[in-house]
């Protein structure tokens, strides 16, 4: 992809720097110190041993769930096989990270085994890879491309529980689509929720699915995320209320929406509630903030 610098309204090509990283390794301790601005995820541990092998990077992500991360620098076949590998002796070995979760983020913090997931980032994937990742539900392709002038760019290839945003898309015949455990009307099963609050969501959903490049997420127990590369809210359904999740609780914010929920735990820091369709646009250009965050 392209990226251009605009300097009095002219525009230069940024020349991309594929040897920006020398190896893998410094690739995978490049992410490692930066991975909660990069992918909004929890650093537990790099060259984590397993039975057969070392895992690349070990992370939490916003739910608590388990990420495994593994790196190629350029292209590399095996990145799948190893991934899968990886998350076999995951799910087998659960105790083990338990202990790593105690140890580095403290005892109350419970690992959530609902959806473990594996991220591969490479500097690209061949189209058997994209085609084999297809056939399993808990892995995500990320492509990763240096550009001079100390610019990196990430796109999400493939996202196995998301629909990808096209433009703008929803309607309730979209929402009865089934994808993986939960679905759209589950979510809106969820406390009853009223007509009211149902509109809300569809009017809100649109606004968010408009924006570029965007996954949703639904296949998620108790809530529906919106991301790019990271996380940027979420919406989770309460009797006679949407609540909007999102990074910070500090966004210009004129109408003082944004609840400050930092000392709830890791992840979204501010969080809105919605009662009525009349609040859908004001909401709608804080949660923009925060997806602006995220590129």
């Amino acid at each position: 992809m392209p990226i251009f610098q605009i300097k009095n309204n002219k525009t230069t090509q940024v020349q991309s720097n594929i040897n920006y990283f020398r190896n893998e390794a410094e690739l995978r301790d490049f992410f490692a110190e930066n991975l909660e601005d990069l992918l909004g995820m929890r650093f537990l541990e790099k060259e984590y041993p397993t039975t057969d092998g070392r895992m690349d990077t070990i992370a939490l992500d916003e739910n608590n769930s388990p990420v495994i991360i593994e790196y190629k620098w350029g292209q590399d076949n095996s990145i799948f096989t190893q991934g899968l590998f990886y998350y076999d002796w995951l799910k087998k070995n659960k105790k083990h990270l338990e202990l790593l979760v105690g140890s580095k983020l403290g005892e109350d913090v419970k690992v959530n085994w609902n959806k473990p997931r594996v991220i591969l980032v490479a500097q690209g994937f061949d189209n058997r890879t994209i085609v084999a990742v297809q056939q399993v539900d808990y892995v995500e392709l990320i492509k990763y491309v240096p550009y001079k002038q100390d610019i990196l760019y990430l796109e999400n290839i493939y996202s196995p529980e998301t629909t990808k945003s096209e433009g703008i898309r929803s309607n309730k015949r979209e929402a009865k689509r089934i994808t993986g455990d939960y679905d759209i009307e589950y979510h809106l099963s969820q406390h009853n929720s009223s007509p009211i609050i149902k509109d809300v969501f569809y009017r809100l959903q649109e606004k968010i699915k408009s924006l570029p490049d965007i996954d949703e997420v639904v296949t998620q127990k108790t809530g529906i995320t919106y991301r790019t590369t990271k996380s940027f809210t979420r919406l989770e359904f309460g009797r006679g209320v949407l609540y909007v999740l999102i990074k910070r609780p500090d966004y210009d914010d004129p109408k003082q929406l944004i609840e400050d929920i930092t000392s709830h735990e890791w992840g979204y820091k501010g969080r809105i509630k919605i009662r009525s369709i009349k609040g859908v646009d004001d909401v709608f250009e804080i949660v923009k903030q925060s997806y602006e965050e995220t590129l």
